[in-house]
């Protein structure tokens, strides 16, 4: 009798335990469903307007930036603008593997406003000074001796490998004006308002007087660069000036940036620049 009990429950269990998995998934599916379907949720998301931004270090913007550049067909300041031709060039038509383009949706709420552009690449500037990268001579900028504006370089392949920058240029207007000591182009972060490159007229200084290499070291150091390097220039007849040195960074996927601080004379103009 006690066997016989005995095996009805094992009997019972196991139809509990083959109607449990037959049955029970599907029960705690429609469990679960009650529970989210036909209820509204919230969910806090970052919104800047320009989708999703990977982060990239001082390396990989640094040779993203210089990628992007080199699309460019526009002179980057009057003086090496005598050996090119000016083009009238529109940007959003540009197509190739990187990209830049003016960024018409504005900076987002993290990135540097037009408001404060001037005041902050001022004080960059002067940072710079401190650094000895750039001479004490030159002086700051004002939005009615430069003009700003906001351009994104994107990696095409990758677009995920992006970075936004302000260019900030001497206005025609004042193209006929005492340029000594002033800033002629810059590309400056939008996120932390670092400067990339720059073009100055400098009062009194030469060739002789300027150390590349401790110009190029500080300003590594400033960008938070990593694997500075001098290079050898593969054809120097690509430079409009024979003062000059090239260094080099590690930058995405074994590639590299090649960064050139030059002089030059007559004009007293100083600059550094990357991969063009």
């Amino acid at each position: 009798m006690r066997n016989q009990k005995r095996y009805l429950l094992l009997i019972v269990v196991a139809v509990i335990v083959l109607c449990a998995s037959i049955w029970g998934p599907e029960w705690l599916v429609r469990y679960r469903d009650k529970s989210t379907l036909n209820q509204i949720t919230a969910e806090a998301v970052e919104d800047n307007g320009e989708g999703y931004r990977y982060s990239l270090n001082s390396n990989e913007k640094l040779y993203i930036l210089s990628k992007c550049l080199t699309n460019q067909v526009l002179p980057e300041s009057e003086a090496s603008a005598m050996t090119k031709v000016a083009e009238d060039v529109d940007y959003d038509s540009l197509t190739g593997n990187y990209a830049f383009v003016v960024n018409h949706q504005g900076p987002s709420d993290k990135e540097i406003t037009d408001e404060q552009i001037y005041e902050r690449c001022n004080a960059e500037l002067a940072g710079l000074q401190e650094l000895g990268v750039l001479p004490d001579t030159v002086h700051g900028i004002s939005a009615d001796t430069h003009s700003a504006v906001l351009y994104s370089a994107i990696d095409v392949l990758e677009p995920r490998n992006n970075l936004s920058v302000w260019k900030i240029s001497l206005k025609t207007g004042q193209q006929n004006a005492n340029k000594e000591g002033c800033l002629l182009d810059a590309y400056i972060d939008a996120d932390t308002g670092k400067i990339y490159e720059f073009y100055v007229r400098t009062i009194g200084s030469t060739w002789e007087t300027i150390d590349a290499d401790a110009m190029a070291e500080s300003w590594g150091t400033y960008l938070d660069l990593s694997g500075l390097e001098a290079y050898e220039d593969d054809n120097p007849l690509l430079e409009t000036t024979s003062d000059y040195k090239k260094y080099r960074f590690p930058g995405l996927n074994e590639g590299s940036t090649v960064v050139t601080i030059g002089f030059y004379e007559g004009i007293n103009e100083l600059f550094l620049k990357i991969s063009r």
